[in-house]
């Protein structure tokens, strides 16, 4: 009873608050994954910014150490599992981790995707995700707390039109099992773990859609609010999940795709 008394003392917004506490973001150098560093930064957490492209990494926290953030680059493949808990040593008091790590390969029916199709990106979305999830977990469970968010998608739920995508739906409609999976066993000891899946975001990456007719009908035309989503707006749902605010929370798959799965 007193744990509860305690936690209903604290000013909500304080529950926000990330001071103290280390955050690493893996996909961070762009994206969702840059701007889930400034706003984890924001809230007082140091970073650990994590991306494939070393180079890219770097400039990235060059960036945000200029705004006057604590954050670290580091390069890291997360489709190999000796690399992540090479990292995971290094870092070994991550509070938080993110995995937003993530591709998409469209428009290849099923019946003709090659083995290398299908396999590249399950190993980034799925695997490396398991693998980060595996190193960063086991030693949060030995501190008996921690919190993870993976970055799903609602293609995790929905099968995505026109675009022909099977291996990444599967990949994330995965991500989303495991998240669940890892929670369960996790809760007990101190361990949250949620997902947020959003829909399309507006990124250099999906630009083109605004010059496809076919594209525009089913992707904005399929969402209630009429838009793609904001790098932000996922941020902002992560920095919730990551923090005190979603205590009561494990398991939790949170969808921000603008009424995208209401249809």
């Amino acid at each position: 009873m007193s744990a509860s008394i305690s936690s209903a003392e604290t000013p909500f917004l304080d529950r926000f608050r990330l001071t103290g506490r280390t955050a690493l973001v893996t996909g961070g150098a762009r994206g969702i994954g840059l701007v889930t560093c400034e706003a984890l930064t924001q809230a007082g957490a140091g970073i650990i910014l994590a991306d494939r492209d070393g180079e890219a990494a770097k400039s990235a926290a060059g960036g945000l150490r200029e705004k006057g953030y604590d954050v670290t680059a580091e390069t890291l493949d997360v489709t190999d599992p000796a690399a992540v808990e090479a990292l995971a040593d290094k870092h070994a008091n991550v509070d938080i981790l993110v995995n937003n790590a993530g591709i998409a390969r469209s428009n290849i029916p099923a019946e003709r995707m090659s083995d290398d199709e299908w396999s590249s990106v399950v190993d980034v979305n799925l695997n490396g995700l398991f693998w980060c999830c595996r190193a960063f977990g086991k030693r949060m469970l030995e501190r008996g707390a921690g919190t993870i968010v993976n970055v799903g998608s609602m293609s995790g739920i929905i099968v995505n039109r026109p675009q022909e995508q099977a291996q990444y739906n599967a990949s994330k409609a995965a991500v989303h099992q495991l998240t669940k999976s890892l929670a369960a066993e996790w809760a007990p000891r101190g361990v949250r773990v949620n997902a947020v899946a959003p829909t399309y975001i507006e990124t250099e990456m999906t630009a083109y859609v605004y010059e496809d007719e076919n594209l525009m009908r089913h992707w904005i035309g399929g969402t209630p609010q009429g838009r793609m989503g904001r790098p932000d707006e996922i941020a902002a749902v992560i920095l919730f999940l990551a923090s005190d605010a979603a205590s009561l929370m494990t398991g939790s798959i949170v969808l921000a795709d603008g009424g995208y799965t209401c249809w």
